[in-house]
């Protein structure tokens, strides 16, 4: 039988010597047709740091096109280090439409688009077994169309109104044959750098906004604050940024994700 989680929070499986955590990074910079993306470098740079110091070996793959990028993903998902590991990271930079990730060929909406949806089907239950009931955190820098996020709203005079499992470890051999059902897809928390039909920030010196304050939040409070918290926190942000506001999306998280930095 599949026993309800003993805990509010996803176990540490291994001692840090023994544990394989992978990450995957992503990052798409120069396209035949699009703009160059530049000041990516800063983000892989950036993020690569972060996820070295939270214990991840980073894959990093640049410059891809849609059928690459899937490709790829596969092969991580395939990774056998996923089953001595707690959690993975899929960190994702391109240009970006609303229906998903700009290839390296793409000209546009049409051609050459990884749907986002790809990402989750790749990495959930079903195809990757290894990382059952194990947080996926999914951080997407890109834009999601064209328009400004930002609106002007006229403040209130009334005074009244205020101001603006999953078992816990992978069943081992099942040698009884008592088969368990599961989620499809589950213990996914994804944070996009914007809301849809929206544009995101990118300076060409220091990089993407997103990417830069995702990774301060991460440094200061990863050691006291749950994923979704930081998340949150990277949110709370941009309250000063009108133009872009990071969104958590097809968020599965069943517990609480805190990575434990050193330990």
């Amino acid at each position: 039988h599949c026993l309800p989680p003993s805990s509010q929070i996803y176990p540490i499986y291994l001692p840090r010597e023994t544990r394989t955590r992978r990450a995957l990074l992503i990052c798409n910079i120069e396209f035949e047709y699009l703009s160059r993306r530049d000041g990516a470098e800063v983000d892989v740079e950036g993020m690569m740091k972060l996820l070295e110091g939270l214990g991840y070996m980073v894959d990093i793959h640049r410059n891809l096109t849609s059928e690459g990028m899937a490709t790829v993903m596969k092969d991580f998902a395939d990774r056998k280090e996923h089953w001595t590991s707690d959690s993975t990271f899929l960190v994702f930079m391109s240009h970006g439409v609303r229906a998903g990730l700009c290839g390296t060929k793409s000209r546009g909406e049409a051609t050459d688009i990884l749907s986002l949806d790809t990402i989750y089907e790749k990495f959930n239950n079903k195809r990757c077994q290894a990382l059952l009931g194990k947080p996926k955190v999914v951080i997407i820098q890109s834009c999601r169309g064209g328009n400004v996020g930002s609106t002007m709203v006229s403040y209130s005079a009334d005074p009244a109104m205020p101001t603006p499992r999953l078992a816990h470890m992978i069943p081992a051999g099942l040698e009884d044959d008592a088969m368990c059902e599961v989620h499809l897809e589950s213990d996914f928390g994804t944070l996009h750098s914007s809301t849809p039909d929206t544009v995101s920030w990118r300076c060409s010196v220091t990089g993407s906004i997103f990417i830069q304050r995702l990774i301060e939040q991460f440094r200061n409070h990863a050691c006291n604050s749950d994923l979704q918290e930081i998340f949150r926190k990277v949110q709370y942000s941009f309250g000063k940024f009108p133009q872009q506001l990071p969104s958590q999306e097809r968020t599965t998280m069943l517990r609480k994700f805190y990575l434990f930095p050193g330990h």
